[in-house]
């Protein structure tokens, strides 16, 4: 089709087509006139085909000609619709198909749209901002404010619920989704009744083609039961999935049987005519609906939304059940989260002087970022595994925490003192830990290097000091770009925890271990109980541990391989790096040098607090469909609270709030482990 002047007068359009019976199949006519109306004012249309019955009586005879014999169930079946039962093959269809539309059979309305309407979503946009008389008015010129009702449209839409009905009951029948709704397995399939109800529909329009449904008709009000018992399986499934997991695949699955039966449901409404005003109402509601489902059959960021919530929701419930072991609320937990992070402090800078060391022996990036990876990475599982604190691990588990009490609390009942209260206690809590893990790292960091000297007679970090302090100044390294990676790094492996705690529920892993025939018959039941629960508690902890050292070890030599300046800065570590590089110096440094690296190390851990907090927040909010306006009023809370009490931001003061901010989180988690039971 070639392109015309979008500026071309609609009058001039009607003249040169519609003077006389066009008998032309050509799209092109019908394409320049919608082009040219929209730059005029409607009215003026509608007067223009009223005074020229002429113009009025050819375009209309024109669009039957057009539309005679061309299908329209594929806009209704297809459009906006999951056509893949999985999220990539799905994202690359849709991406594909922006780039380089598919190729359709041109006896469709479906190609119609395609090739008459090039910017879908703003055409769809100014026919809903044009007045309903007008709208209707036009509808009745064109002599289609009837078809609703005609024998042909009705037997289009009840082969597409038809459609839909097969494709759906075949989805809901597959052992993982049925699996996910226990409850519907001894009652009758509500899929299977809804296929049987809409065959019977078929058959009597077939026998009867003037047949028309109205509310009070006990076939429509059969479809419109079944079709609610279909959505309330899924929303079943869905709730379910923090009992069984849930897996992408199932997760699309449930989507795409979710929107199919809303489509079905939708259709049906169609065919219900009350009174005379209905057949126009309808018949106009079926142009909008294939519209509206065509302007969204690419959309990505729909895509996206849909596929990633729920996933991203389970990922967050398993890190708000493990961060509440991170909040403290007496003294004694507040020393006992202090001698945790004390522990983590003596590993880390042990760390410290093992990258170093590892750093002199001679090898490839690829070696380099093996051997970091490995020293952070079994580093890091030692914390996790002797029940140590890694600070900067925190955030990503306490963010969940946090927004799964304040999505689950509702507006109405929500205190915002209260939770106030409770983010002092997360953040004095994070504070404590910051301090356990730099006092000790420090320190151990300079005996191992002390006793090295003192063993080898010679001062390993000689070389390393200029390195070590630059990297400590934030004007003359990217100290803080290098934070905020280590803080993505946290966020990350905080969704790798997640997801590994869904996945073991959603392949059931402990029950498999703990029921399995070898490991029971070389070890016995005992071991093999054992062995799950140890899975159960330790294994995503253990995963998440790995990948994030990884990713610390590997960045610097894979930044090095592509000539970026990539590496990581993480508190603990600079505060390890820091006793090194004055070591490395005989402590012989200048004022500016001291204290802009003493600095530093918490101008890191703000950073890797900020940005993995940040973004767990962001992922939590989002996959509890909460907006961050809904929550303003507990931030300037929170603020007030801590222009009233800052000292309870840093240390266990006792508080009257205190029982009310612990009941408010273990109420959340309460809801959580009912929801597993």
């Amino acid at each position: 089709m070639k392109f015309f002047n979008s500026s071309t007068n609609f009058e001039s359009v009607l003249k040169r087509y519609f003077s006389f019976k066009n008998e032309t199949l050509s799209l092109e006519p019908f394409a320049e006139f919608l082009e040219s109306v929209k730059t005029a004012d409607f009215t003026d249309v509608l007067n223009v085909l009223r005074s020229n019955p002429n113009f009025a009586e050819n375009f209309k005879h024109y669009i039957h000609n057009i539309f005679k014999g061309r299908p329209f169930n594929l806009s209704l079946t297809e459009a906006n619709i999951l056509s893949e039962n999985a999220f990539f093959p799905e994202l690359k269809k849709r991406i594909l198909n922006k780039v380089l539309p598919p190729v359709e059979n041109e006896k469709t309305v479906w190609y119609m749209i395609d090739n008459v309407s090039l910017r879908p979503k703003k055409d769809l946009k100014y026919l809903h901002n044009l007045p309903e008389n007008e709208i209707n008015e036009f509808l009745t010129i064109l002599g289609a404010s009837d078809f609703i009702i005609k024998p042909n449209v009705k037997k289009e839409l009840i082969f597409s619920m038809n459609i839909l009905s097969w494709r759906v009951t075949g989805m809901a029948m597959e052992v993982e989704v049925v699996r996910m709704a226990p409850q519907y397995r001894n009652l009758d399939n509500p899929f299977l009744a809804l296929q049987n109800e809409l065959e019977t529909l078929a058959e009597d329009v077939v026998k009867d083609p003037e047949l028309q449904l109205h509310s009070k008709d006990s076939r429509y009000k059969q479809i419109k039961i079944y079709a609610e018992q279909c959505q309330e399986f899924v929303n079943i499934a869905f709730k379910n999935s923090a009992k069984y997991g849930i897996s992408g695949k199932i997760n699309q699955s449930l989507l795409k049987i979710r929107q199919q039966t809303e489509r079905i449901y939708e259709i049906v409404q169609l065919l219900v005519i009350d009174s005379e005003e209905d057949v126009l109402i309808k018949s106009k509601q079926l142009v909008f609906n294939i519209l509206s489902y065509k302007s969204h059959k690419n959309n990505i960021a729909d895509l996206i939304n849909d596929s990633t919530r729920l996933i991203s929701h389970l990922i967050t419930n398993h890190t708000a059940e493990a961060g509440t072991h991170y909040i403290t609320s007496t003294r004694k937990e507040y020393m006992t989260m202090f001698y945790k992070a004390s522990g983590g402090g003596i590993i880390v800078g042990a760390l410290c002087v093992l990258k170093m060391l590892y750093g002199y022996i001679p090898g490839s990036d690829f070696s380099h970022a093996f051997l970091y990876s490995m020293n952070y990475a079994m580093g890091f599982i030692m914390i996790y595994l002797m029940g140590f604190t890694l600070a900067t691990k925190q955030p990503a588990m306490t963010a969940a925490t946090m927004t799964k009490v304040l999505s689950e609390e509702g507006n109405n009942k929500r205190n915002n003192t209260e939770f106030a209260h409770l983010v002092s206690k997360l953040f004095r809590s994070q504070f404590i830990a910051f301090v356990g893990n730099v006092l000790l790292a420090f320190p151990v960091a300079l005996a191992i290097i002390y006793g090295l000297d003192v063993f080898f007679s010679q001062n390993l970090a000689v070389d390393r000091s200029d390195k070590l302090l630059k990297d400590l100044d934030p004007f003359k390294s990217k100290a803080v770009l290098h934070a905020s990676i280590a803080g993505f790094y946290l966020f990350i492996s905080g969704i790798i925890s997640g997801n590994i705690g869904n996945n073991s529920v959603f392949y059931q892993i402990p029950e498999r271990i703990a029921k399995n025939l070898s490991i029971r018959s070389f070890f016995g039941k005992k071991f093999a109980k054992g062995l799950s629960k140890y899975y159960a508690k330790n294994w995503p902890g253990i995963v998440s541990n790995f990948w994030f050292g990884v990713f610390l070890g590997a960045t610097a030599p894979v930044g090095l391989f592509f000539g970026l300046d990539l590496d990581i800065r993480h508190i603990t570590f600079a505060a390890g790096n820091f006793a090194l590089g004055l070591y490395g110096k005989d402590f012989s440094v200048d004022s500016y040098t001291f204290w802009m690296s003493f600095f530093t190390v918490f101008l890191i851990g703000f950073f890797n607090f900020l940005v993995s907090f940040s973004l767990s927040m962001f992922l939590a909010f989002r996959s509890r469909k909460m907006n961050f306006g809904q929550v303003s009023e507990i931030y300037k809370e929170i603020f007030r609270y801590f222009m009233k009490h800052p000292l309870k931001f840093f240390f266990p003061l006792r508080s009257g709030l205190d029982k009310k901010a612990d009941d408010l989180m273990s109420s959340t988690i309460s809801n959580k482990s009912e929801e597993q039971h």
